[in-house]
């Protein structure tokens, strides 16, 4: 990784860092706010129709994988024109889908009310809450879209950051107001959509100021584009494979009561992953430089390196959600007694599946970065097929359990079916340098829950909650590090050595 590659990585790791945090943070306090203004049947409903409107937004599905791998090699080039013609191509098509999507929003909000019942809304109600909650998605296509595709590929994540920090900030600020102040769910989403033009203003004019020479309205380089539709599917299975057990609960088990649980104890996993994500999406426009230059020595040493890295950060992050995520959801749903969250399997379920969703992450980061979206078609297909089936055919007779173990089925497939797809055809690497990282994070993990299996831990409030955590962390951490020492020593020792470069700098 060059100097400036490095120097990228770093700003664009922290402030998603800080991203994150921000994130992490309105995650815990919104829900909560919800469950308490509105109680659990109207959190469910959110979140079923929230999900809902994300397949909606699949009409861009692609657009932004393509036009990003487009950017790669003008960006690298400094090729001012063929910048120019992807980024006009992306303009119009996004309009296109804008449209589309409220179209769409348009036909579910009347068509929503008739098919879920309500105790709590009306369905004008019902029907109202769908159109404000879509224009989300429409707002931000017609509005931001071409300029965050533009700064990722420039690597330049880091201003796409600071704009989703102050959009989460003003967006939770408007939904605890309103919730706490007695508005109506309706109103607050309606009101809560303002957050939105602050974050595209952010991002317009920072384009704007940086990229004088770029004509948004040159001729549209549709072709440069042509990797969209390949891209569709990876993009559609994963929604699919992310929204499904919602969607699964709302139209088999038809409890939106249970939506809310699923929704509260995803709330902690989902948050974890995106954590985890900050060291991805630093690097994934790197890896396409790289890939673009054909740096194939370069690629495989630093991928080496993030990949080992990687599953340590894995072992320690999910060792202390496999320990930690009861307590936390005790005190998190304390006093909420319309629906019982007291579900240690299901606690457990959702880290399994935590450990075999983060292990796709850096080969499906490469294959991205790679540009290799109909390579991986058939097996995305079977990935998303085993989720769906999988989950309506357990649904009935185990609940969220079956769906859960669905999901990890499905990640597990995908896991075991990139450590060997990347290697073959992008890094030209060994596949058993995987596989035996793989093999030690897991023997970590289990080195580092055993002891948890003999006392349970009790915390009666977030402070106490913390200081365990804190524990947990540093016994697993210590652990990490025993392990890789005794194990893989090699890899530990150039991990080790690349921070401390990158630190010296």
């Amino acid at each position: 990784m060059s100097k400036n590659r490095t120097t990228k990585f770093l700003m664009n790791s922290g402030s998603l860092a800080i991203q994150q945090i921000v994130t992490l943070a309105a995650g815990l306090i919104m829900p909560r706010a919800m469950l308490l203004a509105y109680g659990s049947e109207v959190n469910g409903l959110v979140t079923s129709i929230t999900q809902l409107v994300t397949y909606i937004n699949l009409v861009e599905a692609g657009l932004s994988g393509a036009t990003t791998y487009a950017l790669y090699k003008p960006l690298a080039d400094g090729d001012n024109a063929a910048i120019s013609g992807v980024v006009s191509a992306s303009r119009k098509f996004y309009l296109q889908a804008s449209a589309i999507v409220m179209a769409l929003v348009c036909v579910l909000a009347v068509a929503y009310p008739m098919y879920i019942q309500s105790e709590t809304m009306s369905a004008l109600e019902m029907g109202l809450l769908v159109v404000f909650i879509g224009a989300n998605g429409a707002l931000e296509f017609s509005t931001l879209a071409k300029y965050r595709v533009l700064l990722t590929a420039d690597q330049k994540t880091y201003i796409v950051s600071l704009g989703t920090i102050v959009y989460t900030i003003l967006n939770t600020a408007i939904v605890i107001g309103m919730a706490y102040g007695g508005a109506s769910v309706v109103v607050m989403k309606a009101v809560a959509l303002s957050a939105m033009w602050v974050r595209s203003l952010i991002l317009m004019v920072y384009c704007r100021r940086h990229y004088k020479d770029l004509d948004y309205k040159a001729k549209p380089n549709t072709k440069a584009l042509n990797k969209r539709w390949d891209a569709l599917f990876l993009q559609v299975l994963g929604v699919i494979h992310r929204g499904a057990p919602s969607l699964l609960i709302t139209l088999i088990l038809k409890d939106l009561k249970l939506v809310s649980v699923y929704t509260v104890f995803n709330m902690v996993t989902s948050g974890l992953n995106n954590v985890m994500n900050i060291f991805k999406t630093g690097v994934s426009a790197s890896f396409g430089e790289v890939i673009a230059r054909r740096e194939v020595k370069t690629l495989q040493r630093a991928y080496g390196e993030f990949e080992f890295m990687f599953y340590k950060l894995i072992a320690v992050a999910y060792s202390t959600c496999i320990v930690m995520i009861m307590p936390f959801i005790s005190i998190y749903t304390k006093g909420i007694t319309d629906v019982n969250y007291n579900l240690p399997l299901v606690g457990f379920l959702f880290a399994v599946d935590g450990i075999f969703y983060s292990l796709k992450t850096p080969g499906g980061m490469l294959f991205i970065a790679a540009g290799m979206y109909r390579e991986t078609r058939v097996q995305t297909i079977i990935e998303g097929l085993i989720m769906v089936v999988g989950g309506a055919v357990l649904a009935k007779p185990m609940g969220i359990t079956g769906i859960l173990l669905a999901s990890i089925l499905s990640n597990l497939y995908r896991a075991i079916e990139l450590a060997f797809f990347v290697p073959k055809n992008i890094t030209k690497a060994s596949v058993y340098g995987t596989i035996r990282k793989v093999l030690m994070m897991l023997l970590t993990v289990g080195i580092s829950v055993a002891p948890f299996w003999f006392f349970e831990i009790s915390a009666g409030n977030y402070l106490e909650w913390a200081v365990w955590a804190v524990g947990v962390v540093a016994y697993s951490g210590l652990v990490t590090l025993v392990v890789g020492f005794v194990f893989e020593k090699d890899d530990m020792t150039s991990v080790l050595r690349r921070i401390m470069r990158i630190v010296k700098r």
